[in-house]
C-alpha cells in the first residue's frame, strides 16, 4: 500500500507544476495604435474634356495639347480658324497633406468604325493634398492622325488613376 501511495504522490508532483510561488508570474499592459486614412477619391471636373480641337488631316501628323491647354500640330495636320483646344481637369480629395501618384492611360476617339489613338500626359506625376485634403491636376495629350480619317466629331475616353504613395 505504501508503494501505491508513494507512486501517487510522485505522479501528482510531476504532473502539476508549482505556479503558486510568489514572483513566478508578471502582467503588464501593452500599447496599440491605429491610424485611419481618408480614402483617396478622384473626380473628373464636370464639363471639362481633353479637346484636340478642329483640324484638317492632310497626309497625317499629330495634334498636341499641353497639360496647360495649349494646342499645336505637326506634319500635315493644321488647325482651322476658331479651333478650341483644352486640357482635361481632375480634382482629388483625400487625407490632409498626403502624397499621391498620378497616372493616365492612352485612349482612342471614334466616329463610327474609325478610331484615332492618343496618348495622355498629366500635369505632374505626383502631388500632395492641401491641408484641407484637396488637389487638382490637368491632362494633355497627343493625337496621332494618319490622314485617312473622315470628317466628323470623334469622342472617346481614357483612364486617370491616383494612389497614395
Amino acid at each position: 500500500m505504501k508503494k501505491i501511495l508513494l507512486s501517487a504522490v510522485i505522479a501528482l508532483s510531476v504532473a502539476a507544476p508549482a505556479y503558486a510561488a510568489s514572483g513566478n508570474t508578471s502582467t503588464t499592459a501593452g500599447a496599440a495604435a491605429a491610424n485611419v486614412i481618408a480614402p483617396i477619391v478622384l473626380t473628373h471636373t464636370s464639363g471639362s474634356t481633353l479637346n484636340f480641337g478642329s483640324f484638317t488631316t492632310g497626309t497625317g501628323g499629330s495634334v498636341v495639347v499641353t497639360s496647360g491647354g495649349v494646342g499645336s500640330t505637326t506634319g500635315d495636320v493644321g488647325f482651322v480658324p476658331g479651333s478650341s483646344e483644352a486640357a482635361d481637369q481632375f480634382s482629388v480629395k483625400g487625407d490632409n497633406t498626403r502624397n499621391f501618384s498620378i497616372s493616365t492611360a492612352a485612349g482612342t476617339v471614334s466616329n463610327g468604325a474609325t478610331s484615332i489613338a492618343f496618348t495622355t500626359t498629366p500635369s505632374a506625376g505626383s502631388g500632395t493634398t492641401s491641408a484641407s485634403g484637396t488637389a487638382t491636376f490637368s491632362v494633355g495629350g497627343t493625337l496621332t492622325v494618319v490622314g485617312t480619317e473622315g470628317a466628323g466629331a470623334y469622342t472617346g475616353t481614357y483612364n486617370a488613376t491616383v494612389a497614395y504613395d
